[in-house]
């Protein structure tokens, strides 16, 4: 969950929550209509009722694309449609005054408990991600870059799987802070996460570094690729406004970018001073505009001469 909007992480933790209630309250009344007699609908044993019930309805119509992606949320359809194959037996079992099969209600209790579990994990996992968010931006915070980072070093050490990573420096804040005040320099930030969360894959990570500099993670791109999405960012970054208020302001903005490869020949560190080289360079050089970090970078001539071929790439 490393690129996505706090909002939208808390509004689904507030659907995710609104489910377990009506599961909650499905469940008991299935035990009352199973133990007690009580009246039940046809449409609770009919074929495919786990689509149809309020938990599924959330299930399978409006959780987010992004939260089917993690394990607990396919792991908690399963335990769903499995506790709705039981409860039929069970109600059929009740409507035909036939006695309650002792091993399907223990299925069922034991069912509901591995729901209740799988819930908590997917819980815990979206209130973790929230947790783990600088309050400002949504972006990560430092604190979360390194064992991010780490993780995907050794992917890089043992897999060969490429990562590219990112300085991203927004231009001239201080300037914005000076003429417009820090709460619009604050909303830019949070305008220029937010436009990244849009751009980036879910899997890419977004950490706020310091101040207006942001560390962007790319797994599984090698260099020549980062460079494609960055210009791809980069242009697109200055062409929209990153606050918009009354009146018709817009506030636009431009970013530099520095780019390394996450090395698996050398430490996270290093490779992190790698890229702040390069973001170093790409201001130096005139501002919006990315380079990457080259070890052959040693006289002015060639500085200049890949400065001009990043500005035209």
């Amino acid at each position: 969950m490393h690129n996505l909007d706090p909002a939208a992480v808390r509004t689904a933790l507030e659907q995710l929550e609104q489910a377990a209630l009506d599961h909650a309250e499905w469940h008991g009344n299935l035990v009352r209509a199973i133990v007690c007699g009580l009246p039940f609908t046809l449409d609770e044993i009919a074929e495919g009722a786990h689509h149809h019930c309020p938990f599924g309805r959330w299930y399978f119509e409006n959780a987010p694309a992004w939260l089917r992606g993690q394990p607990a949320f396919s792991a908690i359809g399963t335990e769903h449609e499995r506790l709705h194959r039981i409860a039929a037996r069970l109600l059929r079992d009740s409507a035909d005054d036939a006695p309650i099969v002792h091993q399907d209600f223990e299925d069922l209790v034991a069912g509901s408990a591995r729901l209740r579990l799988e819930l908590d994990s997917l819980r815990r996992t979206m209130q973790a991600a929230l947790r783990d968010h600088d309050a400002l931006t949504g972006a990560y915070g430092r604190v979360e870059m390194l064992p991010a980072l780490r993780e995907w070093h050794e992917l890089a050490n043992r897999l060969g799987q490429p990562c590219c990573i990112v300085f991203m420096d927004l231009d001239q804040l201080k300037d914005v802070n000076d003429t417009h005040g820090h709460a619009v320099g604050d909303a830019a930030l949070a305008g220029a996460v937010r436009y990244l969360a849009r751009q980036l894959r879910p899997g890419d990570g977004v950490f706020r570094y310091g101040g207006d500099e942001f560390l962007i993670a790319l797994p599984g791109a090698d260099l020549a690729t980062g460079q494609a999405v960055i210009k791809r960012v980069r242009e697109g970054f200055a062409a929209e406004p990153m606050v918009v208020g009354c009146g018709g302001f817009a506030l636009h903005l431009t970013a530099s970018f520095g780019l390394a490869s996450l090395d698996p020949e050398v430490t996270v560190e290093e490779s992190i001073e790698r890229a702040d080289q390069a973001l170093l360079l790409a201001k130096t050089a005139g501002r919006n505009r990315a380079i990457s970090w080259d070890p052959s970078i040693t006289t002015g001539t060639r500085l200049r001469r890949l400065v001009l071929e990043d500005y035209k790439g």
